[in-house]
């Protein structure tokens, strides 16, 4: 088959053989799938690593006459889809059913009420029971080729533990979800799944994705209430020191790896709690800070040791570490905000994202930070941005008790950067939303009292795949509002010490760890070594993590 045929057929990603016959394919993947409608519902088969369209067809048909002549089921024993009970008691053995993505409908665990949400920090979302979990797992398919684990940006054995929950074996599963991810509990919690695993699921065109996250999530905190800890039986001490300065989502991936060879871990972090922004910057609705404490307890149980109120350049010389350490890792993240460049951002009444989410945790956990609290209450208050640090700014606003909740942003809701479950519960819990709509100006003399406008028309994709927003001409107007907050994301924040360490960094100022480095993830400075966010800029909790855990290992063979 030629390469314009196959181009043409991975834009069409479905063609019909014959009736109720299907192939299909994933998108950005080289591999074909089969459907065949039983009863109005399909049943798939991966046909990995077939890529030739005929050969395909050939595969699809030989499988629908396998399928029949073997009579698995028929017609008449198709249960109709239904929800599962919660009420069922705890299995005992595995479930067996072939046609569990068929007769078993994707249910994620209850949502709190509205109204309780509204006022509420705690978390949103309950959890499963074992039987739950075991039907949600058991609707895998185990792909040959799972396109969950190849969409995960750590890439969890997915199938694998998802098995293991159907058969009951949640310590094994908490170990394997262990051995790629050192954070399971928050990626199940913080994850944007309909992006990544679950959005790649092969159920999830026509039966509902595998309810991945929430599976996760179970398995960690089912771990932990059966007294879980890490297996450090083989682990044999050596005599390397390194220095971890960040204690984020980078940070403690990179210990829990170093840690786990043998090689003793100090991390260094400027605030009170561990965590970076997992504690000031997400809020306790999507994740409660309880959970980084339980880790905390695990990690210091592993044998690192957390230096808090230690900020590098003030408390500590980095020439003292550089001195006393075989080697040292930066996880810093980026907390600089970005701003919309436009009049109007210094007036009283404008804030910045992380200044806001900050300051809200601090009130939460009862942390003395100063006057750092901003409290939205019986206040109009104005969101621009629209991915999820803009999302947890809205439901912050609308607990806070804020008069009302406007969400601007300039594209349309299909092209928004961050988690449609996020934007979901935002509009749930009374966020309004005004699409293809830019600010232009935040207006006011002496403190804000709106924000000017104009509406967009949507142009041709971007390098991201969102389309450009252009600009309406004539469409101006105001919208009041007497609180703006600006969450237009995050750019680098690279620290005054970083040329004395002799520490590149790009013209965007995060740091350059250069292809041309002997070790991945190595700085100029070959004893120093950074990932995630002040590498790659602003990006997910699970970005963060592989890159941590990368490191470790390129330092692991740094220090060998």
């Amino acid at each position: 088959m030629s390469y314009l045929m196959i181009k043409q057929l991975r834009k069409n990603k479905q063609y019909k053989v014959a009736k109720g016959v299907l192939l299909f394919t994933q998108p950005k993947s080289p591999y074909f799938y089969g459907k065949l409608r039983i009863n109005k519902k399909y049943v798939t088969k991966s046909f990995a690593p077939i890529t030739d369209f005929e050969e395909a067809k050939s595969a699809l048909l030989s499988w629908q006459k396998s399928f029949f002549s073997n009579n698995r089921i028929t017609t008449s024993e198709i249960i109709a889809p239904k929800r599962f009970d919660r009420d069922l008691v705890n299995i005992s053995d595995p479930i067996k059913n072939d046609f569990q993505f068929i007769e078993v409908l994707r249910i994620d665990p209850p949502k709190k009420s509205i109204q309780e949400r509204q006022h509420s920090y705690s978390e949103i979302y309950g959890s499963f029971n074992q039987s739950e979990a075991a039907n949600q797992a058991h609707r895998c398919l185990d792909c040959g080729n799972p396109y969950c684990e190849w969409k995960c940006p750590v890439h969890n054995y997915i199938p694998n533990w998802l098995k293991l929950v159907n058969e009951g074996n949640i310590l094994e599963a908490v170990e394997l979800c262990h051995e790629t991810n050192s954070l399971p509990e928050v990626c199940g919690r913080v994850c944007p799944q309909d992006r990544l695993c679950e959005g790649a699921c092969t159920l999830n065109d026509g039966f509902g994705a595998v309810s991945i996250g929430n599976i996760e999530k179970y398995i960690t905190d089912k771990a932990f209430e059966l007294g879980w800890k890490p297996d450090l039986s083989l682990r044999k001490w050596t005599s390397k020191k390194v220095a971890i300065v960040g204690s984020g989502p980078a940070g403690i991936a990179c210990a829990d790896v170093l840690i786990r060879n043998g090689i003793h871990c100090d991390v260094f972090e400027k605030q009170s709690e561990i965590g970076g922004l997992l504690t000031f910057g997400i809020p306790e609705f999507k994740l409660e800070k309880k959970v980084i404490k339980r880790r905390r307890k695990i990690l210091e149980g592993m044998g690192i040791n957390f230096h808090l109120n230690t900020e590098i350049g003030t408390d500590l010389k980095i020439s003292k570490l550089l001195k006393d350490y075989d080697a040292l890792f930066l996880g810093m993240g980026t907390y600089t905000s970005l701003e919309g460049g436009f009049t109007g951002e210094n007036l009283p009444g404008c804030f910045k994202a992380i200044d806001y989410l900050i300051g809200s945790t601090n009130k939460l956990l009862k942390i003395d930070a100063g006057n750092t609290f901003i409290d939205l209450q019986k206040k109009d208050v104005v969101v621009l941005g629209g991915g999820d640090t803009a999302m947890d700014c809205n439901r912050t606003a609308i607990r806070q008790g804020a008069n009302s909740v406007t969400c601007l942003y300039r594209r349309d809701k299909n092209n928004m950067p961050g988690s449609r479950k996020e934007v979901d519960n935002a509009i749930e819990e009374g966020v309004h939303f005004v699409f293809n709509t830019q600010p232009i100006a935040i207006e006011g003399e002496h403190k804000v009292t709106g924000v000017r406008v104009m509406e967009t028309t949507l142009g041709e994709p971007d390098i991201n795949g969102r389309r450009i927003p252009i600009p309406v001409k004539g469409t101006e107007r105001i919208i009041k509002a007497d609180a703006i907050i600006v969450a237009f994301g995050f750019r680098a924040s690279p620290a005054d010490w970083f040329q004395q360490a002799n520490i590149q960094i790009l013209n965007n100022g995060l740091i350059d760890v250069a292809d041309g480095e002997k070790y991945e993830f190595q700085t100029s400075n070959p004893k120093i070594f950074a990932g995630g966010d002040m590498v790659r800029g602003s990006d997910l909790v699970v970005t963060a993590i592989w890159e941590g855990r990368q490191a470790a290992k390129s330092i692991i063979k740094f220090v060998s």
